[in-house]
């Protein structure tokens, strides 16, 4: 018997990258995904609007419709929206970014408390900031929280060149001086985060709260 679960991504090439990380962590589920490209584009190039609100539901529902019992959101730009679109459309969600923002406020409540947030899009790093500092505000911790997007990155990854995105990424990365944890806000910037210790990423913590979250 298998479950039926929803992923909702704006960047089409996560679809194979998701659908592995969530088969290896529960073999047994049966994985729909939507994939809207225009969802971040029409955010990156006017914010979310009514409009956007409208497709994010009318996925979801489709999504809720289909049998899944629950959908994991891979963008962290349409995060805020998707969770409100989904308490509307009747659907349990998670943020594929919440895990990460939640490992990054104990990481650096447990050091000097600070952490850096970047993005290669305005539009992502500001739904990814606001989640560190409602995790920090919930924890109590005294947290200084900077974000920074990484000039470039995006029109190298639009352009097609993947390694020159995952290159700035890095350099941006080696650069951050001196902080606690390192939150690379979408889960398109993960190949980039290197080997540094204090880069998290989002695919991996965020499959593994889906997946915990199911029953």
């Amino acid at each position: 018997m298998t479950l039926r679960v929803g992923v909702l991504h704006t960047v089409p090439a996560l679809v194979p990258v998701f659908d592995q990380l969530l088969l290896a962590r529960r073999g047994d589920l049966d994985i729909v995904h939507t994939a809207d490209a225009s969802l971040l584009s029409r955010v990156v190039a006017g914010g979310v609007t009514d409009d956007v609100r409208s497709t994010l539901h009318g996925h979801l529902a489709g999504l809720r419709d289909a049998g899944a019992a629950a959908v994991l959101v891979t963008c962290s730009s349409i995060g805020e929206a998707a969770v409100e679109a989904a308490e509307a459309a009747g659907v349990p969600l998670t943020r594929v970014d919440a895990a990460m923002a939640e490992a990054a406020v104990q990481r650096a409540g447990a050091g000097a408390g600070r952490i850096l947030v970047l993005a290669t899009l305005e539009a992502t790093l500001g739904p990814t900031t606001r989640l560190v500092e409602a995790r920090a505000r919930r924890s109590g911790l005294d947290i200084d929280i900077s974000s920074l997007v990484v000039a470039g990155a995006a029109a190298a990854r639009a352009a097609g060149d993947q390694a020159r995105h995952d290159a700035l990424i890095a350099d941006a990365v080696a650069q951050a001086g001196d902080t606690d944890a390192i939150v690379l806000a979408q889960a398109s910037m993960a190949a980039g985060a290197g080997d540094d210790p204090r880069a998290m990423t989002s695919p991996e913590t965020g499959a593994d709260a889906f997946v915990s979250a199911l029953r």
